[in-house]
């Protein structure tokens, strides 16, 4: 089974994190994290800052590392960093996702999660 690297910003804001939901592919309409994949040679803080700028036009700090998530897809197994960011500059674009929304803790259960990413988000109610 093929593995995928992929970087993911959990951007924070005034006790909120930002989730977007995906605009295309099978997973359409699905709530992630934004980034994306890791590419040869970058590391994921590397590839974390490239994704928002690309995806979002928007420049990040990128901090702690929160967690790695391993999860099994049908077609791929995924490892996922999770880095805890904050906004530097830039207004968070819309560019590749179809919706955004800043969500409190007691708010993230109402959005429909990738699979890999529910993990995580149970993470984040409890800590």
């Amino acid at each position: 089974m093929k593995t995928i690297q992929v970087a993911a910003a959990v951007i924070q804001k005034e006790g909120r994190i930002f989730a977007t939901q995906r605009g295309y592919g099978k997973w359409k309409g699905w709530w992630e994290f934004p980034g994306g994949k890791i590419e040869p040679g970058e590391t994921p803080e590397q590839a974390l800052k490239r994704e928002i700028k690309e995806e979002l036009n928007t420049v990040v700090q990128v901090g702690e590392l929160a967690d790695v998530i391993e999860y099994d897809y049908p077609d791929c197994h995924l490892t996922m960093y999770c880095y805890f960011c904050q906004v530097v500059s830039g207004n968070l674009e819309l560019l590749e996702h179809e919706s955004a929304r800043w969500l409190a803790k007691g708010e993230l259960d109402t959005v429909n999660w990738l699979p890999a990413d529910i993990d995580f988000i149970q993470k984040l109610k409890n800590g």
